[in-house]
């Protein structure tokens, strides 16, 4: 199940230590936590899976991982986050059936459609601002296609690309359940303190 809304989801760095900065994360109120590091071997990605997931358990957050179905079955995560070129949402659901949540990264309205068509869950849509944290082929898509999309699907939708507390809540009243950052957090020198003041300003958004 998707955490309520408004939430925090973070997304590991792959410059630092995942187990770390989804424990600092997880204490400053993140509600997910993405493991995602696309050079770590099979093994090393179970491991830090096992970890993060047991670490998740306490706070009542979610798991998920990155683009491998295979490693979201062994580790006992919650569930999975596919890109577009990655496995299809409709083969990941055969393997995972309906006790994996399955997430799909969309960056306009026919790709989130599908992903909504395809059975997922949930629907990563970004990149919303400017990102020096993924390397993008298309320019930032703003609030407004964010909006857009929200009307259209009927899904969760989180928010990833260049979010900070600054821009964070708009995205919340544009219709996104939630917003997912990497440098937000993991660059911060406190992350703990990241991760709560991003979830204090989207929370704010509701009041």
């Amino acid at each position: 199940m998707i955490p309520y809304s408004p939430f925090v989801c973070v997304i590991t760095d792959e410059a630092f230590c995942p187990v770390t900065l989804a424990e600092k994360a997880l204490k400053g109120g993140a509600s997910m936590i993405q493991l995602r590091h696309k050079t770590a071997s099979g093994s090393q990605l179970f491991t830090w899976a096992v970890e993060i997931s047991k670490r998740c358990r306490p706070y009542e957050a979610l798991c998920i991982i990155n683009d491998r179905v295979d490693i979201a079955l062994a580790s006992g995560v919650d569930g999975v986050h596919l890109g577009q070129d990655d496995l299809p949402a409709t083969a990941a659901r055969k393997l995972l059936g309906n006790t994996h949540i399955i997430g799909v990264s969309a960056s306009n309205v026919n790709e989130a459609l599908q992903a909504e068509k395809d059975g997922a869950d949930y629907i990563g849509f970004g990149h919303i601002y400017l990102t020096t944290s993924k390397q993008k082929e298309h320019a930032p898509l703003g609030p407004e296609n964010l909006q857009k999309v929200a009307a259209m699907v009927s899904l969760p939708i989180i928010a990833i690309g260049g979010i900070n507390t600054e821009n964070a809540p708009l995205l919340i009243s544009c219709g996104a359940s939630g917003v997912a950052v990497i440098s937000a957090v993991s660059r911060a020198n406190e992350p703990t303190k990241a991760t709560y003041e991003l979830l204090c300003a989207i929370k704010k958004e509701l009041q």
